[in-house]
C-alpha cells in the first residue's frame, strides 16, 4: 500500500455542540463543532424547538389566522366569483 495517501485518524477527537454538550469520537479531523447533538436534537429529547431568526414561523401563523378568520370559507362559489368580478372592476376604474 502506498504511504502518505490516507489522512491521520484521531481516536479521541473532541466534539463541541452549540448547546454546550461535549464528547469524543474517532475522526480524521482533530476537533469538531456541531449545531445539534443527541442531547439537544428534538427527535431524542421529545421537545420541539424552533430556531426562528427571520420571524418566518410567526409570519406564517399570522397569515394562517388571517385566512381562517376571513368569511371566504362561508361564502358560496358564486358569491366569491361576484366579489372577484367587483374587485377587478374596481381596479380597472382606478387604473383609468
Amino acid at each position: 500500500m502506498k504511504q502518505g495517501t490516507h489522512p491521520k485518524y484521531t481516536l479521541n477527537a473532541p466534539v463541541a455542540c452549540a448547546c454546550g454538550n461535549t464528547f469524543e469520537v474517532g475522526s480524521t479531523l482533530t476537533a469538531l463543532r456541531i449545531e445539534l447533538c443527541s442531547a439537544c436534537h428534538p427527535f431524542y429529547t421529545g421537545k420541539q424547538n424552533f430556531v426562528d431568526t427571520a420571524r418566518r414561523i410567526e409570519k406564517f401563523q399570522e397569515k394562517a389566522t388571517k385566512l381562517t378568520s376571513k368569511s371566504d370559507a362561508t361564502r358560496t362559489k358564486s358569491e366569491k366569483e361576484v366579489a372577484r368580478k367587483a374587485k377587478r372592476a374596481e381596479k380597472k376604474a382606478v387604473g383609468k
